[in-house]
Protein backbone atom coordinates (compact mmCIF):
# COMPACT_ATOMS: atom_id res chain seq x y z
CA UNK A 1 0.00 0.00 0.00
CA UNK A 2 1.11 3.30 -0.94
CA UNK A 3 1.25 6.32 1.33
CA UNK A 4 -0.61 9.85 0.65
CA UNK A 5 1.96 12.45 1.77
CA UNK A 6 1.21 16.13 2.58
CA UNK A 7 4.22 17.73 3.68
CA UNK A 8 4.41 21.51 5.21
CA UNK A 9 7.82 23.31 4.85
CA UNK A 10 8.23 21.05 2.22
CA UNK A 11 11.33 23.89 0.31
CA UNK A 12 13.00 24.37 4.28
CA UNK A 13 16.27 23.52 5.53
CA UNK A 14 14.74 19.77 6.86
CA UNK A 15 11.69 19.43 4.64
CA UNK A 16 13.39 19.70 1.25
CA UNK A 17 15.59 16.80 2.40
CA UNK A 18 12.78 14.90 3.67
CA UNK A 19 11.02 15.46 0.14
CA UNK A 20 14.09 13.97 -1.50
CA UNK A 21 13.79 11.03 0.78
CA UNK A 22 10.08 10.76 0.14
CA UNK A 23 10.73 10.95 -3.91
CA UNK A 24 13.29 7.64 -3.25
CA UNK A 25 10.39 5.66 -1.44
CA UNK A 26 8.69 3.36 -2.98
CA UNK A 27 6.02 2.93 -0.59
CA UNK A 28 5.44 6.83 -0.68
CA UNK A 29 3.98 9.20 -2.93
CA UNK A 30 4.24 12.95 -1.87
CA UNK A 31 0.94 14.41 -3.14
CA UNK A 32 0.83 17.74 -1.98
CA UNK A 33 3.57 20.62 -0.62
CA UNK A 34 2.96 23.61 1.32
CA UNK A 35 5.49 26.85 0.64
CA UNK A 36 3.86 30.19 0.58
CA UNK A 37 6.35 31.80 -1.41
CA UNK A 38 6.50 29.12 -4.43
CA UNK A 39 2.33 28.40 -4.31
CA UNK A 40 1.49 27.21 -7.59
CA UNK A 41 4.77 26.17 -8.44
CA UNK A 42 6.03 22.15 -8.73
CA UNK A 43 7.72 20.81 -6.09
CA UNK A 44 10.76 19.22 -8.29
CA UNK A 45 10.97 22.32 -10.42
CA UNK A 46 11.57 24.11 -6.71
CA UNK A 47 13.75 21.47 -5.64
CA UNK A 48 15.51 20.12 -8.96
CA UNK A 49 14.46 16.74 -8.44
CA UNK A 50 12.32 15.26 -11.18
CA UNK A 51 10.59 13.18 -9.20
CA UNK A 52 8.82 15.10 -7.05
CA UNK A 53 5.72 16.62 -9.29
CA UNK A 54 3.46 17.66 -6.04
CA UNK A 55 1.98 20.68 -6.85
CA UNK A 56 2.84 23.83 -3.70
CA UNK A 57 0.17 25.45 -2.00
CA UNK A 58 0.38 28.47 -0.28
CA UNK A 59 -1.50 27.31 2.70
CA UNK A 60 -2.15 23.88 4.87
CA UNK A 61 -5.74 24.67 4.54
CA UNK A 62 -5.44 24.37 0.21
CA UNK A 63 -3.13 21.59 0.51
CA UNK A 64 -5.55 19.19 2.16
CA UNK A 65 -7.93 19.64 0.00
CA UNK A 66 -5.75 17.08 -1.53
CA UNK A 67 -6.28 13.47 -0.10
CA UNK A 68 -3.63 12.71 2.53
CA UNK A 69 -2.96 9.62 4.68
CA UNK A 70 -0.49 11.66 6.69
CA UNK A 71 0.57 15.30 7.34
CA UNK A 72 4.22 16.04 7.98
CA UNK A 73 4.07 18.89 9.77
CA UNK A 74 7.85 21.36 8.98
CA UNK A 75 7.07 24.65 9.59
CA UNK A 76 7.47 26.99 12.54
CA UNK A 77 5.80 27.30 15.91
CA UNK A 78 3.49 29.82 15.22
CA UNK A 79 1.07 27.98 12.70
CA UNK A 80 2.67 24.25 13.30
CA UNK A 81 -0.71 23.75 15.87
CA UNK A 82 -2.98 25.08 13.93
CA UNK A 83 -1.89 23.68 10.68
CA UNK A 84 -1.85 20.06 12.98
CA UNK A 85 -5.72 20.53 13.87
CA UNK A 86 -6.41 21.29 10.59
CA UNK A 87 -4.92 17.97 9.24
CA UNK A 88 -6.82 15.83 12.10
CA UNK A 89 -9.82 17.78 11.10
CA UNK A 90 -9.45 16.23 7.62
CA UNK A 91 -9.08 12.70 9.18
CA UNK A 92 -4.69 12.85 8.13
CA UNK A 93 -2.71 10.97 10.97
CA UNK A 94 0.09 13.45 11.75
CA UNK A 95 4.46 13.56 12.22
CA UNK A 96 5.45 16.78 13.65
CA UNK A 97 9.06 17.84 13.05
CA UNK A 98 8.75 21.56 14.22
CA UNK A 99 10.29 22.44 17.77
CA UNK A 100 8.53 25.15 20.01
CA UNK A 101 5.18 23.25 20.79
CA UNK A 102 4.36 23.60 24.99
CA UNK A 103 2.89 21.19 26.98
CA UNK A 104 -0.13 22.74 26.29
CA UNK A 105 -0.09 22.64 22.72
CA UNK A 106 0.33 18.88 22.59
CA UNK A 107 -2.59 18.50 25.26
CA UNK A 108 -4.93 20.31 22.55
CA UNK A 109 -3.16 18.09 19.89
CA UNK A 110 -3.80 14.43 21.82
CA UNK A 111 -7.10 15.66 22.43
CA UNK A 112 -8.20 16.30 19.11
CA UNK A 113 -5.94 13.59 17.73
CA UNK A 114 -8.02 11.31 20.76
CA UNK A 115 -11.29 12.33 19.18
CA UNK A 116 -10.53 11.46 15.63
CA UNK A 117 -8.62 8.35 16.37
CA UNK A 118 -5.55 9.41 14.62
CA UNK A 119 -2.42 9.03 15.71
CA UNK A 120 0.59 11.72 16.20
CA UNK A 121 4.03 11.47 16.36
CA UNK A 122 6.03 14.86 17.38
CA UNK A 123 10.05 14.24 17.67
CA UNK A 124 11.82 16.63 19.11
CA UNK A 125 14.65 15.09 16.72
CA UNK A 126 14.83 12.31 14.25
CA UNK A 127 17.84 11.67 14.50
CA UNK A 128 19.43 8.10 15.83
CA UNK A 129 22.02 9.61 18.12
CA UNK A 130 19.19 12.11 19.73
CA UNK A 131 16.52 9.47 20.37
CA UNK A 132 19.20 7.42 21.80
CA UNK A 133 20.31 10.55 24.10
CA UNK A 134 17.45 10.69 25.37
CA UNK A 135 16.78 6.76 26.16
CA UNK A 136 20.41 6.75 27.82
CA UNK A 137 18.87 10.01 30.06
CA UNK A 138 16.15 8.11 31.08
CA UNK A 139 17.71 5.33 32.46
CA UNK A 140 20.57 7.38 34.03
CA UNK A 141 17.82 9.90 35.84
CA UNK A 142 16.61 6.74 37.53
CA UNK A 143 19.98 6.49 39.29
CA UNK A 144 21.11 9.73 39.32
CA UNK A 145 19.00 12.76 41.14
CA UNK A 146 20.61 15.53 40.27
CA UNK A 147 20.88 16.69 36.36
CA UNK A 148 21.21 20.26 34.36
CA UNK A 149 20.84 20.50 30.42
CA UNK A 150 22.18 22.57 27.92
CA UNK A 151 20.48 23.46 24.72
CA UNK A 152 23.25 24.33 21.95
CA UNK A 153 21.88 26.16 18.19
CA UNK A 154 22.54 28.46 16.11
CA UNK A 155 22.42 32.54 16.59
CA UNK A 156 19.83 32.47 14.48
CA UNK A 157 17.36 30.10 16.18
CA UNK A 158 15.09 32.17 17.52
CA UNK A 159 12.91 29.25 19.65
CA UNK A 160 14.58 28.03 22.99
CA UNK A 161 14.69 26.04 24.09
CA UNK A 162 14.61 23.16 21.00
CA UNK A 163 12.40 21.13 20.32
CA UNK A 164 14.78 18.06 21.52
CA UNK A 165 15.30 19.66 24.93
CA UNK A 166 11.93 20.29 25.28
CA UNK A 167 10.99 16.50 24.80
CA UNK A 168 14.23 15.32 27.06
CA UNK A 169 12.86 17.81 29.95
CA UNK A 170 9.44 16.30 29.54
CA UNK A 171 10.61 12.75 29.76
CA UNK A 172 13.03 13.56 32.50
CA UNK A 173 10.18 15.01 34.63
CA UNK A 174 8.05 11.51 34.09
CA UNK A 175 10.93 9.67 35.59
CA UNK A 176 11.48 11.63 38.63
CA UNK A 177 11.96 15.73 39.76
CA UNK A 178 15.62 16.37 40.11
CA UNK A 179 17.29 17.65 43.19
CA UNK A 180 18.36 21.30 43.83
CA UNK A 181 20.09 21.28 47.02
CA UNK A 182 20.07 24.90 47.14
CA UNK A 183 16.64 26.78 45.72
CA UNK A 184 16.08 29.09 42.90
CA UNK A 185 14.95 31.14 45.21
CA UNK A 186 17.72 30.87 47.56
CA UNK A 187 20.40 32.03 44.74
CA UNK A 188 22.73 34.87 45.97
CA UNK A 189 23.65 37.16 42.65
CA UNK A 190 21.87 36.88 39.44
CA UNK A 191 19.01 34.29 39.42
CA UNK A 192 18.34 34.08 35.86
CA UNK A 193 22.41 32.53 35.77
CA UNK A 194 20.70 29.39 36.74
CA UNK A 195 18.80 28.79 33.35
CA UNK A 196 14.86 28.28 32.79
CA UNK A 197 12.79 25.69 34.70
CA UNK A 198 11.08 23.02 32.41
CA UNK A 199 9.50 20.16 33.29
CA UNK A 200 11.52 20.73 36.80
CA UNK A 201 14.76 20.40 34.86
CA UNK A 202 17.10 23.59 34.51
CA UNK A 203 17.97 24.49 31.06
CA UNK A 204 20.32 26.58 29.67
CA UNK A 205 20.11 27.59 25.90
CA UNK A 206 22.95 29.17 23.94
CA UNK A 207 22.11 30.66 20.70
CA UNK A 208 26.01 31.13 18.70
CA UNK A 209 27.42 30.86 15.55
CA UNK A 210 29.28 27.26 15.00
CA UNK A 211 26.47 25.83 15.98
CA UNK A 212 23.73 23.93 14.36
CA UNK A 213 21.64 22.11 16.85
CA UNK A 214 22.66 20.16 19.95
CA UNK A 215 21.74 19.19 23.61
CA UNK A 216 23.77 17.95 26.67
CA UNK A 217 22.04 16.41 29.73
CA UNK A 218 24.75 16.50 32.43
CA UNK A 219 24.17 14.08 35.57
CA UNK A 220 25.95 14.33 39.07
CA UNK A 221 26.39 12.56 41.68
CA UNK A 222 29.41 12.99 44.80
CA UNK A 223 33.00 12.73 43.05
CA UNK A 224 31.73 11.87 39.53
CA UNK A 225 30.24 12.92 36.60
CA UNK A 226 27.60 11.81 33.68
CA UNK A 227 27.52 13.54 30.38
CA UNK A 228 25.71 12.69 27.48
CA UNK A 229 25.59 14.87 24.40
CA UNK A 230 24.49 14.63 20.84
CA UNK A 231 25.77 16.94 18.12
CA UNK A 232 23.99 17.55 14.41
CA UNK A 233 26.24 19.08 11.72
CA UNK A 234 25.27 21.44 9.11
CA UNK A 235 23.13 18.74 6.97
CA UNK A 236 19.65 17.22 7.41
CA UNK A 237 20.76 14.31 5.73
CA UNK A 238 20.92 12.47 9.35
CA UNK A 239 16.84 13.31 10.11
CA UNK A 240 15.78 11.74 6.92
CA UNK A 241 15.73 8.29 8.03
CA UNK A 242 14.01 8.67 11.05
CA UNK A 243 11.42 10.84 9.55
CA UNK A 244 10.43 7.86 6.64
CA UNK A 245 10.20 5.62 10.28
CA UNK A 246 7.59 7.83 11.93
CA UNK A 247 5.09 8.35 7.86
CA UNK A 248 5.42 4.66 8.39
CA UNK A 249 5.11 4.02 11.44
CA UNK A 250 2.43 6.68 13.06
CA UNK A 251 -1.20 5.43 11.64
CA UNK A 252 -0.46 2.18 14.19
CA UNK A 253 -0.93 5.10 16.59
CA UNK A 254 -4.21 6.73 18.59
CA UNK A 255 -3.78 10.09 20.35
CA UNK A 256 -0.45 12.00 20.53
CA UNK A 257 3.48 10.21 21.30
CA UNK A 258 6.50 11.98 21.85
CA UNK A 259 9.97 10.91 21.00
CA UNK A 260 10.98 8.61 17.53
CA UNK A 261 11.39 5.51 20.25
CA UNK A 262 7.38 5.47 20.31
CA UNK A 263 7.73 3.48 17.28
CA UNK A 264 11.50 1.67 18.02
CA UNK A 265 11.62 -1.74 19.69
CA UNK A 266 14.32 0.17 22.15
Amino acid sequence: MTLKICLAGAIGWAGSELARGIAGADDLDLVAAVARRHAGQKLGDVLGENALDAPIFASTGEALARPCDVFVEYTKPDSAKANILAALAQGAHVVVGTSGLTDADYAQIDAAARERQRGVLACGNFALTAVLLIKFAEMAAKLIPQWELIDYASAGKPDAPSGTVRELATRLGKVRQPLLEVPLEQTVGVRETRGGTLSGSQVHALRLPGFVIGVEAIFGMPDQTLSLRHNAGSSAKPYVGGALLAIRKVSGLVGLHRGLDAVLEL
